[in-house]
């Protein structure tokens, strides 16, 4: 939820910290937030909260002093000290198999190339739905099927240089998931690049 010229989020209660995951903080759970993975990364929102939270109006105001990535298992503090969980929304994605595991190395390579955010999982690599994407996978020989699930993707490397002040396992993830970026010679959907004289065609 985005904040509105009309919103009055005065009235909403603020979360003003983070508790990290497996931190042990102790605190009522007053409710819980299902956000997707792109909705983790947050300063100031105004935040819907899953159905039977314990807060009127179903809504809280994160309010923090600096941008944060949210993990599943987090949890929002309000001021009062009542702490909102943080649970990993059901998104549409692509589950990729591969043959074996150096197969699904090359996907995994594949799939970077074209800065697409991806969870690794020891048989399986989870992406966002993208018809293109998809069709590359294919076409490298992966077994390519839809599923709604969670989504927790790798961080970046870099997360560390976008977000400061909080702890340390969380970062701003630097993916783009909405387009790509084939004038700064980044491979094509077949991972070849610029220059190449069959960039951006379906060619052995």
């Amino acid at each position: 939820m985005k904040l509105s010229i009309n919103t009055d989020f005065t009235k909403f209660p603020r979360a003003v910290s983070v508790a990290p995951a497996g931190s042990g903080a102790s605190g009522a759970v007053a409710g819980k937030a299902l956000l997707a993975h792109d909705e983790r990364h947050l300063r100031r929102r105004a935040v819907d909260l899953a159905e039977g939270s314990e807060i009127p109006g179903g809504k809280v105001l994160v309010d923090l002093a600096e941008s944060v990535t949210l993990a599943a298992g987090d949890r929002l503090v309000l001021e009062d000290g009542r702490q909102i969980e943080v649970a990993a929304a059901p998104e549409e994605l692509h589950a990729v198999r591969a043959r074996d595991a150096a197969h699904l190395a090359e996907l995994a390579w594949h799939i970077g190339g074209r800065h697409r955010a991806a969870a690794m999982e020891a048989g399986r690599i989870l992406v966002l739905r993208d018809p293109a994407v998809r069709a590359m996978l294919e076409e490298l020989g992966a077994t390519v099927t839809d599923v709604v699930e969670p989504f927790l993707p790798v961080r970046s490397v870099h997360s560390h240089d976008h977000d400061h002040g909080h702890h340390g396992h969380h970062g701003h993830d630097h993916h783009h998931d909405d387009h790509d970026h084939h004038g700064h010679g980044e491979r094509d959907a077949y991972g070849r690049l610029p220059g190449d004289p069959h960039y951006g065609h379906n060619h052995a």
